[in-house]
């Protein structure tokens, strides 16, 4: 995903209200072996942009002045209760070192599920991105997840996520932590209902 910005040489609290009058975003390039670059950004296109999820978790190209480097969507601050971006982070990646990056899940099938057709079951998403390390290269934009498999009281851990070529996911200390987990439906589930349903697994 390509990102156009301009280089920034002014500074401090009354150069970024103007240029916020102006329309633009300021923002900040970090990272790797060059200097901090000052730049801003048109609000408009930064607001939609942020609105879609590849612009969060994807290697994205920075277009600045002509040159071209990759970058990482670090940090972002909103306006209280304007919709407007006051400033924006990004970070330099280099294609020989891994990043540590949250990437979003993207469920389906629950819905043919045995624990939801048969059990009627309660899905519950217990976690909706996870952090995992990787080369710039090797980032995918979502990681899968396919429930439809599930039957009542299976839950679905990291350690069981299919993840692309390359990809860890970091855990931070927690062993195995789980991603979904299906519950009854209020007023539990009848002994017809339960028994399809196991047997739908096998």
């Amino acid at each position: 995903m390509k990102v156009v910005a301009f280089e920034r040489s002014l500074q401090g609290t009354g150069a970024s209200r103007r240029l916020r009058r102006a329309g633009k975003t300021p923002g900040i390039i970090y990272g790797g072996e060059q200097a901090p670059q000052m730049i801003e950004l048109d609000h408009n296109a930064l607001f939609h942009a942020l609105k879609k999820e590849q612009f969060h978790s994807s290697v994205l190209d920075m277009d600045v002045a002509g040159k071209t480097s990759q970058v990482l969507l670090r940090d972002y601050q909103m306006h209280p209760y304007k919709q407007l971006v006051l400033h924006i982070d990004f970070q330099r990646v280099d294609a020989g070192h891994k990043i540590a990056m949250k990437v979003p899940l993207h469920f389906t099938g629950a819905e043919n599920s045995p624990a939801v057709k048969l059990s009627h079951g309660l899905v519950n998403h217990v976690m909706n991105e996870v952090e995992v390390s990787c080369l710039p290269a090797d980032l995918p934009e979502f990681i899968a997840v396919d429930l439809s498999g599930l039957v009542l009281h299976q839950s679905v851990h990291v350690n069981d996520l299919k993840l692309p070529k390359g990809v860890t996911v970091l855990m931070h200390g927690v062993d195995n932590p789980a991603v979904v987990t299906v519950s009854p439906p209020a007023g539990g589930v009848s002994d017809e209902g339960a028994a399809a349903a196991e047997g739908e697994s096998k």
